[in-house]
């Protein structure tokens, strides 16, 4: 595999920006080695730099669950641009994105649009708290709700692998408002709220943990801290940014059909482009100014052309079969993948929901931080540089999902487990 040229940019690039990257999860120090350079995409398939082509399973970490460059969602795009990139001022993309979302989440009765999943979280927070008028707030060990202060304390995602679970700059206030439970274990949930009585405004999760890998709910425990929250009168965040319309058409909050106070989401549904959004009930929401007491801004908030794309998105996601066929493909994939590598003797277990998954080498099942961090991280870096040289590009960290796309075909899984077994013999 030639990297002549992504070595080249990598080198140029660490004089510009901190590790040569703009955000921790794009540098290679959980795999060790450069980062490729990707200059274009194709349904599932990427370019580097040295014109290496490879099958694409991190998708711009989610999002893009239409493949690379999806023909429907570059044409809004385009249409959108030629008419002006962004105004400051409300446009009818913004209503017909909001009623799209809306429509789908029975949760929401209204949104509103901010430019990432971090300032979506950042801002359901500060709601919570302004609607309950109390401070504290549960999150889990693992849980990664971007990079807001009060959520980088026990983190996963870039954190977990850089092994920063508590970043330098976060204020011990910000910290110390900030309670950790442990995902999936309902006990340690009520012992902090029996520790804290009447002082937390909301316990935020990730239905469905995609942060620390890819981590199911046990049965149960979604249900169990809604009960808990409404019994001592705190809010339900559900953090969808990843599973909003990734694991079904109304996020993960459909599946295990629970009701959240308040909802965030990113990724699908900019079709790609920089988004976020939060929403909740009427009332929580009238809390929201210029309603309400609770100032939350953004001048490129809803801006038309990431609306545009979200629509785009949304509405090729309503065709009949879409997640059918999306759950038909990546089960084949997780099947073959696991019956490949128990066949190599090597210690696997794979959680998947839907179109997200990740493959952890453990004996045990892994249904936690504590569980996911004990999966030996040497085999899967090893996996990786062996799966990148095949032309299959997983996400270069063992603590995060892989992901398909409606253009991963049969051609593209069966390539991949060729790959795979040629990788396992080198």
């Amino acid at each position: 595999m030639k990297t002549e040229n992504s070595n080249k940019l990598f080198t140029e690039s660490i004089r510009y920006f901190p590790g040569g990257v703009n955000s921790p999860a794009r540098a290679w120090n959980a795999v060790s080695g450069n980062p490729v350079f990707l200059e274009n995409g194709a349904g599932p398939y990427v370019w580097d730099a040295d014109d290496n082509k490879y099958i694409d399973y991190v998708l711009s970490w989610g999002p893009l669950i239409l493949g690379h460059a999806a023909s429907s969602v570059v044409e809004s795009i385009t249409s959108s641009v030629l008419k002006g990139t962004s105004f400051g001022a409300p446009t009818k993309t913004e209503n017909d994105l909001g009623k799209m979302i809306i429509d789908a989440f029975p949760s929401i009765d209204m949104i509103r649009f901010v430019s990432s999943g971090t300032e979506a979280v950042m801002s359901a927070i500060r709601l919570a708290r302004a609607h309950t008028d109390r401070n504290k707030i549960i999150k889990f060990e693992g849980g990664y709700h971007g990079h807001a202060d009060s959520l980088l304390v026990n983190a996963g995602s870039g954190a977990a692998t850089h092994g920063t679970p508590s970043s330098s700059g976060v204020t011990y206030s910000n910290a110390n408002d900030t309670l950790t439970a442990n995902y999936n274990d309902l006990e340690s949930v009520r012992s902090l709220f029996t520790e804290n009585k009447n002082e937390i405004a909301c316990v935020i999760v990730e239905p469905i943990a995609a942060n620390m890998g890819v981590i199911p709910p046990v049965t149960g425990f979604l249900e169990g801290l809604r009960d808990i929250t409404t019994s001592n009168s705190s809010l339900l965040i559900f953090d969808e940014v990843v599973t909003g319309f990734r694991v079904a058409y109304g996020g993960a909050q459909s599946l295990y059909n629970i009701k959240p106070d308040i909802t965030c989401l990113g990724k699908i549904i900019g079709g790609g482009l920089p988004v976020g959004a939060y929403g909740a009930s009427h009332k929580i929401m009238q809390e929201v100014s210029p309603l309400g007491p609770m100032y939350q801004a953004g001048t490129l908030s809803g801006n038309p052309v990431a609306m545009s794309a979200g629509s785009a998105t949304l509405k090729a996601l309503q065709m009949s079969g879409i997640y059918d066929d999306l759950e038909c493909m990546s089960q084949y994939l997780e099947r073959e993948i696991y019956n490949l590598l128990t066949k190599s003797k090597l210690p696997v277990k794979i959680n998947r929901v839907g179109s997200m998954m990740t493959i952890f080498f453990s004996e045990s099942e892994v249904t936690s931080w504590k569980s996911a961090s004990g999966s030996k991280t040497d085999i899967f870096i090893k996996l990786f540089h062996s799966m990148l040289n095949q032309n299959v590009y997983l996400p270069p960290s063992p603590y995060e999902a892989m992901f398909l796309s409606t253009e991963h075909r049969e051609n593209e899984i069966s390539s991949t487990i060729i790959s795979l077994k040629t990788a396992l013999e080198t």
